[in-house]
């Protein structure tokens, strides 16, 4: 009889859950959703599937909201209630309005600095060949909204439609602030304007902050240092702050998740008493890649997985397989070709970290991997799947 040959490899299924309230039990909503899913499609759990649950339903469960007048009172606290230089924002309705609505509310002026011709995640104000054009360096060159306006005139996001310096002057302004809005890549910059200053770029903070604190700024704070703690019962983020929160309400922010990790261990857990099978699960946010027509880097989360279980810490260990095929087993063909292959793969060193038959193999975290392909897989819409389970993930070509 000829042996069974499997036909499939990786596979990912959004899986459909209940609304997550404040309070519930998410690890057995989880878990119940997932072993549901497999019941009625028909498909069996395995050893090493990949439970993914994405960070916003961990919050909600949580209760892990803030408001806007939280966010005042921590910036009003922590800054002095004059005026604060905010710096580097990425323009972002969902994401940054917000939270600067909350920044306004606490200060009497905002000086506004946007990096040009882009922001940190990609969202143009305008293009490079606009700034080519214009003769300007945007290394150097500090441009103010009038010489800004005179030009570049009105520029709305390709996407949303948005001419986000106008929308983010008319926040600030509504907030009760006065807001003056400059253009610049030097974080020095800002200290002409004010020696406090809210840094909100996300992945380059930490070297923002440095850069700042060296040129003798008297308070320097990134988002990560706005409700790291509660406000009066509000909800926080002890490491990540407001950075990674989405907006709830006209009035209020969901918070990323805080203390996963229990969270990730009881999903296994239950998982493993139901099946019998150990399973990985991590908690995502935004995955990690770009999108060629917009510009736009999608990670606007401090990190891709807040959490995850223990067999997801590392990077892919894989061989190319049309490296082998082209140059180490390039007189084979059929049956042997796939023998040799397979016995390269069986017998792969386990770090093969500077091996030519590597190249090509994609460099990054499993986590960082994994969580892409969750959130483009559960989307950031109307699909109501929170929860991915992915299988086959670390099959490779040997595995029947």
């Amino acid at each position: 009889m000829e042996k069974n040959i499997r036909r499939v490899g990786t596979v990912s299924r959004g899986i459909r859950c209940p609304i997550i309230r404040e309070g519930d039990d998410l690890a057995a909503l989880v878990t119940e959703s997932v072993l549901l899913a497999a019941k009625d499609e028909g498909f069996a759990l395995r050893d090493r599937d990949v439970i993914a649950v994405t960070e916003s339903i961990v919050a909600r469960a949580q209760g892990n909201y803030a408001t806007v007048e939280d966010i005042a009172a921590d910036v009003r606290a922590k800054c002095g209630g004059g005026t604060v230089g905010v710096i580097f924002p990425i323009l972002s309705r969902n994401r940054f309005a917000i939270c600067l609505k909350g920044i306004a509310k606490g200060a009497q002026k905002i000086v506004l600095m946007l990096s040009y011709p882009s922001d940190e995640v990609g969202n143009a104000l305008i293009t490079l060949d606009q700034v080519d054009e214009a003769g300007i360096n945007p290394y150097s060159d500090v441009l103010s909204l009038s010489r800004y306006r005179e030009l570049f005139g009105e520029n709305r996001h390709e996407f949303t439609g948005v001419d986000y310096v106008a929308y983010y002057s008319d926040i600030i302004i509504s907030a009760g602030a006065e807001a003056e809005i400059i253009f610049a890549n030097q974080p020095k910059t800002i200290l002409d304007y004010t020696d406090t200053v809210i840094t909100c770029d996300i992945h380059t903070r930490a070297h923002t902050k440095r850069i700042l604190k060296a040129a003798g700024a008297r308070v320097v704070l990134g988002l990560d240092d706005i409700l790291n703690a509660p406000v009066d019962g509000s909800g926080y983020n002890a490491r990540y702050g407001l950075l990674g929160s989405n907006k709830s309400t006209e009035d209020k922010v969901k918070l990323f998740p805080r203390e996963c990790t229990p969270l990730v261990e009881d999903i296994q857990s239950r998982i493993q008493k139901a099946t019998g099978k150990h399973v990985e699960v991590m908690v995502y946010g935004d995955g990690a890649f770009k999108d060629p027509q917009g510009k736009i880097w999608e990670l606007a989360d401090p990190v891709v997985s807040p959490a995850h279980t223990s067999g997801l810490t590392g990077t892919p260990n894989e061989l190319k397989l049309k490296y082998l095929a082209d140059n180490d087993f390039a007189g084979l063909k059929g049956e042997e070709l796939k023998a040799a292959i397979e016995n390269s793969i069986r017998a792969k060193d386990a770090d093969l970290k500077g091996q030519m038959a590597s190249e090509g193999t994609t460099p990054r975290q499993l986590t960082d991997l994994i969580g892409s392909l969750c959130d483009l897989t559960s989307g950031s819409g109307d699909k109501g799947t929170p929860v991915v389970l992915v299988q086959g993930y670390f099959d490779n070509y040997t595995n029947d």
